[in-house]
């Protein structure tokens, strides 16, 4: 029996026709994916995925494609907010928190500020629909994806080790990421994962781990430093030092968990380069996207034409006035007016946390929400985007057999150094909407392939 089967159009004809048939029991399937996932502190799923999200192979490149193209753009549109560090600092309003860990030479500050990079995309009515660019060396998916892709890969591989399925490895490409970073600045080899288990809300350094034996076994030097070890990268002989690494952390986890972040600044201090750098907090920041979308003088033609095709009308939000159809509309009273359309967000923020469903909030709330946002002047509001839907086996806990779910995934697709490194998916594994968050509302996941 081929592992393919052909299920028929699905929600929007993007997701395709097709899909893989669970290869084990539910049972089997279960235990597999929690085994790999074990002790990273990842949350219990009462609901898990009965085969990875399998998509044309035209689909999955198109992530690919226009993740790499808008990237360059949102990194553009962040960098010429100032010239300097200082002055993007207050232009995007950041908090005092964020003035720290960057690097004193800004060549390399912004030369590495979006290493690692994944967009949050859900399937609109039109296609591909990105809703935001995490830029960080901290964002979620690389491990999660690496852990669900090697049950995938043992349950479909043949006797030969092939898989009816195309792929790219998370780790594999951060490594190479790694090797060309260390080539291109003549250093050595050896590579610092930072971050603590503190963060991961467990005792375990399974997390990082995973990562750095993976690193070690494919031709890298690697090690994980919690932030009171990290001395010990740079504060040794010569041929011990790890002079480059992965911030795995973000500022405000730490400073919420109290974890102290001078030892970090110390080892940048010291010639640690830790990727990606404190620049990717502007690339990040929605504010950077609400800038693209309304567009940049020195766009051209083909630049203005994949923002529109790939991004929802978005606006950074302010007493002003703007376009909006092709037409000019005073923004704040638009968005009073018509919130079952819109989306309000904070430029920074994670795990669905400071985000707004216009359409779930009373008109009262919102008008107070968008008047707080005004007052601020650090959030956008963006057009809302009624996800579609593809067709997943899912099983439940307690069940003998596998069940479909019609599912509105948000598609994750990795970028690492600029290379597709995988796509990591979350879904509501019951097939209901809303806010998708795996730490804020337990929320399933997945791997995508291509089929």
């Amino acid at each position: 029996m081929t592992a393919l089967e052909h299920v028929g159009p699905q929600g929007h004809p993007w997701f395709g026709e097709h899909r893989l048939r669970p290869a084990a029991p539910a049972s089997t399937i279960q235990e597999m994916l929690r085994t790999e996932i074990r002790d990273t502190g990842w949350p219990y799923q009462p609901l898990l995925p009965a085969a990875p999200i399998a998509l044309p192979r035209a689909s999955y490149a198109e992530l690919y494609r226009a993740t790499a193209a808008l990237l360059d753009l949102v990194r553009r549109v962040a960098l010429e907010r100032a010239d300097t560090t200082a002055g993007r600092l207050a232009a995007y309003g950041m908090p005092e928190s964020e003035n720290q860990l960057f690097v004193a030479d800004q060549f390399i500050e912004e030369r590495y500020a979006d290493c690692v990079a994944r967009p949050d995309i859900v399937i609109g009515p039109n296609g591909p629909q990105f809703l935001e660019f995490n830029v960080s060396g901290a964002l979620g998916g690389p491990v999660e994806t690496h852990c669900r892709l090697e049950v995938w890969r043992k349950l479909y591989a043949d006797e030969a080790g092939r898989v009816p399925f195309g792929h790219r490895s998370p780790f594999a490409v951060r490594a190479e990421m790694f090797r060309d970073l260390c080539a291109e600045l003549a250093l050595a080899p050896r590579v610092a994962l930072v971050g603590s288990a503190r963060d991961q809300g467990v005792e375990s350094t399974r997390y990082f781990d995973i990562e750095a034996d993976y690193l070690n076994n494919h031709g890298l030097t690697a090690r994980f430093f919690e932030p009171e070890d990290l001395h010990e990268a740079w504060d040794c002989p010569p041929h011990l030092r790890y002079p480059v690494g992965l911030r795995n952390f973000t500022i405000p986890d730490w400073d919420e968990l109290g974890i102290d972040t001078t030892p970090v600044q110390a080892a940048l201090d010291n010639g640690c380069l830790l990727v990606g750098t404190q620049t990717s907090t502007f690339l990040s920041s929605k504010l950077t996207m609400g800038l693209l979308s309304e567009g940049r003088p020195w766009m051209t033609t083909a630049d203005r034409a994949l923002v529109e095709r790939y991004l929802p009308w978005t606006r950074v939000l302010a007493d002003r006035r703007t376009t909006r159809g092709g037409a000019e509309v005073d923004l704040v009273q638009f968005v009073v007016d018509n919130k079952d359309l819109l989306v309000l967000k904070e430029g920074l923020g994670m795990s669905g946390k400071q985000v707004i469903l216009g359409r779930d909030t009373t008109p009262a709330d919102w008008t107070a929400a968008v008047t707080t946002a005004v007052d601020n002047g650090a959030s956008v509001v963006q057009e809302f985007v009624a996800p579609r839907t593809c067709t997943l086996s899912m099983i439940a806990d307690g069940a003998d057999e596998p069940h479909d779910v019609a599912i509105a995934p948000v598609l994750g697709p990795l970028l690492f150094g600029g290379r597709p490194a995988g796509v990591f998916s979350r879904f509501f594994g019951d097939g209901t909407a809303g806010i998708v968050s795996i730490y804020g509302n337990h929320s399933s996941d997945d791997c995508v392939v291509a089929v």
